[in-house]
C-alpha cells in the first residue's frame, strides 16, 4: 500500500498553546483584582473602567473564551491532524481562526471596561463583536469539517464526534441568544423581553458551560488521557452512551437557573427533570476517563501530567453531580443568589478546565519542542499549590453561601426577619472573602510557576516545527453499510450523517422549551398598570447596565416568606414584558432592587451612589463618583433607543419619542429640586459651583449629569403594581 506523506502543523497548536498561557495569567489576575474588592471596594475609586462592575464581565470572558477558548483550540488542532492522519484543511483558515479569536478578545478587553455591554452572563459582547465571534467560529467550523473530509483514517474517534457537537451546539446557542437590534455602533437591545429573553440566556447560559467548557473539554480528555497514560479508553461502549446522551439531554437543562421566578412552571419542571437525567452521561464520562487509567496508577504517582488529568475529571465529575442536585427545587431555593454558586462554578473552571488544560500543555510542549519538561518537581509543586488553591477558594465559598441562605430565611418569634438589615450577613461572610483570595492567589502562584517552567523548556528544545508524517490514502467503501457492520461503526465513517443526527438531538430540546415561550403569547401574561420607561428612565437603566449593577443585585423576588418581608410583593412575569434585556441576575452580593423604587429618597440614593458607606455603614458597594462629573449626560440616542424599543412591541408613540427631550428635562428637574431638601447638597451644590468657575469650567446641573437618569430609573423599579410595604431594611 503506497504511503503519501505530509506535515502536521504544530506552529498553530504553539500560537494557540501560548496564547492559552497569557491569557491564562491575565484572567485570572483580574479574578484577583476583582476578589479583593470585596475586602477593599474603593480599592480603584474613581476610575470607572476599573471598577467591579465592568471588570466582573472581563475577568469571566477572559477566562471562558480567552483562555478556555485558546485551549480548546490548541488541544483540537493538535489532536483532530493525528486522529485523521492529515494537515488541518487550510493553513489560511487556521490563522484566521486563530487571529480573528485573538482581535476578538483584545475587543472585549477594550470594550467590557468602558462599559459595553448587553450584561447578559457570558454574552456581554455587544453586537459587532458577537459578529465577528459567529463568523471566526464558521472559519474554526470549515476547517475542521474540510479536515474531515479529506481524512486517512475511516473512522472517526470519539474526540471528533464531541468536536463537531461543539461547533453545531455553539453557533445555534450564540446566533440565536444574541439576536438584537442595533441602537449605534457599540449599543442594541435584545429582540427578547423579560422572560422570554431570561429563558434564552439560560438557555445559551447553562449550555455555554456544557458545550463550551464541557464538551470540547471531553473530546480533549478522550485524546490526551489515553495517550499520557499510554493505555486505550477504558470502554467504547460507554463512549458512545456518554455522548449522545449528554448531547440530547444537557440542551434541556437551562431552566434551572430560572427555579422559583416568573418562568412558567412547566419550562422550570423540564428543565429540573433533565438536569437530574445528567447524572448519568456526566458520571459516565467521569468513569470512563479515570478507569482509562487502570494498570497506570504507578505512572499516576509521578507523572504530574497525569495529576493534573486525574484531578481534573473527578472536578469534572464533582461538578456534574452537585449541579443536577443544585436544580432540586428545595436545594435550589437555599443555594440560588449565594456563594454557593460561586463555589460550584468555580470547581468546574479551576479543576475540569484548569487542570485539564495545564495537563495539556506541560504533556504537549515537552513533544513539540522534541525535549523533556525543564522540571517535573516544578510541575509537580504547581499540582500541589493549584490543588491546595482549588479548596482554599471553594470551601469558603460554600461556608459562606450556607451562612447566607441561613441568615436571609431566619425569623424571630414575633415574625419578623432576625436579620433584616442586609449588610448583616455581608459582615458575617466577610473572613469568607479573605479566605477566597488567599485560595486565588495561590492558584494564580501556581500558574505562574507553569509560566516559568514552559518558557525554560522551549528555551533548551528546539524551535517548533511542522511535523512530517506518513499514512496510506484512504480507499473508497461502499456508502452503504457493509455485511455485519453495526449501525454505530458504520455512522462513525459517515462524518455527514453523525453531524446530522447530533444536529437533531441538539436542537429537539431546545425547539419543545424556546418555541412556545416566545410564540405562545398567553405564557407571559401581561398586566395593565405596567407601562414603558419613560426616556429619562430609559436612559437610567442603560446606565445601570453599563455599570454593571447586575452582577450584584438580582431583580426577581422568589414567592419565599422570608424574600416577601424583606423586599416586598414577589415578582409577577407581566412586570418585565417592556425589559429589553432582562435584568434578573444570578448573585445577591447586596439586596435585590426589584420594589426599590419609592423606598428611599432621591438624596439617599444620590448620597449612596457618592459613597455607599455613608449610607450604609460596612457596605462592600464601590462608589461611583464619575455618574457625578461634570459633564452633560449624553442624550442624543435617546429617541434613536426608543425608536428600536417600538419595533420591539413597546408601545411607545411617534409623539412620545417627539417629546423626549422635553420629558426627559421635566422629570430631571423635579429630580434635582427634591435634592435640594438636604442641606448638605446645597452646600456642596454651591461649593461645586465654585470650583467650576475656579477652573474656568461651565457648570453643569445636576439634572443634566448622568447620576440623575439613574436615580430616576432607580425611583421608577417594582412601583407599577401595588406592592406591600416591609419594614425590612434594604441596605447594601
Amino acid at each position: 500500500m503506497e504511503m503519501q506523506q505530509f506535515y502536521y502543523d504544530n506552529k498553530i497548536v504553539k500560537k494557540f498553546l501560548y496564547a492559552t498561557i497569557v491569557f491564562g495569567v491575565v484572567g485570572m489576575l483580574a479574578g484577583l483584582l476583582i476578589a479583593s474588592m470585596y475586602m477593599f471596594p474603593n480599592l480603584t475609586d474613581g476610575v470607572s473602567w476599573l471598577s467591579y462592575g465592568r471588570l466582573r464581565p472581563l475577568h469571566t470572558n477572559a477566562v471562558i473564551f480567552a483562555f478556555v477558548g485558546n485551549a480548546m483550540f490548541a488541544g483540537i488542532y493538535y489532536s483532530l491532524q493525528r486522529l485523521l492522519k492529515t494537515r488541518m484543511y487550510s493553513d489560511f483558515l487556521s490563522n484566521l481562526n486563530f487571529w480573528g479569536w485573538q482581535i476578538i478578545i483584545l475587543a472585549a478587553a477594550i470594550s467590557l471596561p468602558m462599559g459595553y455591554t448587553s450584561s447578559k452572563e457570558y454574552a456581554e459582547l455587544e453586537w459587532p463583536i458577537d459578529i465577528g465571534i459567529a463568523l471566526i467560529w464558521v472559519v474554526f467550523g470549515i476547517n475542521m469539517i474540510g479536515t474531515i473530509l479529506r481524512r486517512r483514517e475511516r473512522h472517526l474517534y470519539v474526540a471528533i464526534w464531541f468536536y463537531l457537537a461543539t461547533f453545531i451546539t455553539v453557533a445555534i446557542l450564540h446566533i440565536f441568544n444574541s439576536l438584537a437590534i442595533p441602537v449605534s455602533a457599540m449599543k442594541s437591545y435584545s429582540v427578547y423581553a423579560g422572560v422570554q429573553d431570561a429563558l434564552v440566556q439560560w438557555w445559551y447560559g447553562h449550555n455555554a458551560v456544557a458545550f463550551f467548557l464541557t464538551t470540547p473539554f471531553l473530546g480533549l480528555m478522550y485524546y490526551f488521557v489515553p495517550k499520557a497514560a499510554n493505555r486505550p479508553v477504558y470502554s467504547y461502549r460507554l463512549s458512545i452512551i456518554h455522548f449522545w446522551s449528554l448531547i440530547f439531554i444537557y440542551i434541556w437543562a437551562g431552566p434551572h437557573h430560572l427555579l422559583y421566578s416568573a418562568l412558567p412552571d412547566w419550562a422550570q419542571n423540564l428543565g429540573v427533570a433533565f438536569s437530574i437525567m445528567l447524572i448519568a452521561p456526566s458520571w459516565g464520562g467521569m468513569i470512563n476517563g479515570l478507569l482509562t487509567l487502570r494498570g497506570a496508577w504507578d505512572k499516576v504517582r509521578t507523572e504530574p501530567v497525569l495529576k493534573f488529568f486525574v484531578v481534573a475529571i473527578t472536578g469534572y465529575g464533582m461538578a456534574t453531580f452537585e449541579g443536577p442536585m443544585l436544580s432540586l427545587k428545595n436545594v435550589n431555593a437555599i443555594a440560588h443568589f449565594t456563594d454557593w454558586i460561586v463555589a460550584h462554578v468555580h470547581v468546574g473552571a479551576l479543576a475540569w478546565n484548569g487542570f485539564l488544560a495545564f495537563g495539556m500543555i506541560y504533556w504537549l510542549i515537552p513533544r513539540m519542542t522534541k525535549s523533556k519538561l525543564y522540571s517535573t518537581k516544578l510541575a509537580n509543586l504547581h499540582f500541589w499549590i493549584g490543588t491546595l488553591g482549588i479548596i482554599m477558594y471553594a470551601l469558603p465559598m460554600y461556608v459562606a453561601g450556607f451562612a447566607q441562605a441561613s441568615m436571609w430565611k431566619q425569623f424571630n418569634p414575633d415574625g419578623t426577619l432576625k436579620y433584616g438589615n442586609f449588610l448583616e450577613t455581608v459582615k458575617q461572610i466577610m473572613p469568607m472573602y479573605w479566605m477566597r483570595a488567599i485560595g486565588g492567589t495561590l492558584f494564580v502562584i501556581g500558574l505562574l510557576i507553569l509560566v516559568y517552567n514552559i518558557i525554560m523548556t522551549v528555551r533548551r528544545g528546539n524551535k517548533i516545527e511542522d511535523e512530517l508524517a506518513e499514512a496510506p490514502a484512504l480507499e473508497k467503501v461502499s456508502s452503504r453499510r457493509l455485511k455485519g457492520e453495526k449501525f454505530h461503526p458504520w455512522l462513525e465513517r459517515k462524518p455527514i450523517q453523525l453531524t446530522i443526527l447530533a444536529t437533531i438531538a441538539v436542537l429537539i430540546g431546545g425547539i419543545i422549551q424556546i418555541v412556545p415561550t416566545i410564540m405562545v403569547k398567553s405564557n407571559i401574561p401581561t398586566i395593565s398598570t405596567v407601562k414603558p420607561y419613560s426616556p429619562l428612565e430609559l436612559e437610567g437603566r442603560d446606565l445601570y447596565i453599563r455599570e454593571g449593577c447586575v452582577n450584584c443585585h438580582s431583580q426577581m423576588i422568589r414567592p419565599f416568606r422570608s424574600e416577601v418581608e424583606r423586599y416586598g410583593e414577589y415578582s409577577k412575569s407581566g412586570e418585565y414584558v417592556y425589559d429589553h434585556p432582562f435584568l434578573w441576575g444570578s448573585k445577591r452580593t447586596g439586596p435585590d432592587l426589584m420594589r426599590i423604587g419609592g423606598k428611599y429618597s432621591n438624596n439617599w440614593h444620590f448620597n449612596h451612589m457618592w459613597d455607599p458607606q455613608s449610607t450604609s455603614e460596612g457596605s462592600i458597594m464601590p462608589a461611583y463618583k464619575w455618574l457625578f462629573d461634570n459633564e452633560k449626560m449624553d442624550y442624543s440616542y435617546t429617541q434613536k433607543k426608543m425608536e428600536v424599543m417600538a419595533q420591539l412591541g413597546v408601545p411607545y408613540t411617534v409623539q412620545d419619542i417627539a417629546n423626549a427631550p422635553k420629558s426627559i428635562s421635566q422629570q430631571a428637574a423635579k429630580i434635582q429640586e427634591s435634592l435640594f431638601t438636604d442641606p448638605d447638597f446645597v452646600k456642596s451644590y454651591e461649593q461645586s459651583k465654585k470650583d467650576a468657575a475656579a477652573r474656568g469650567e461651565a457648570f453643569i446641573e445636576m439634572r443634566d449629569r448622568e447620576i440623575t437618569a439613574l436615580i430616576a430609573y432607580l425611583q421608577r423599579m417594582g412601583t407599577d403594581i401595588k406592592i406591600k410595604n416591609t419594614t425590612a431594611e434594604n441596605k447594601k
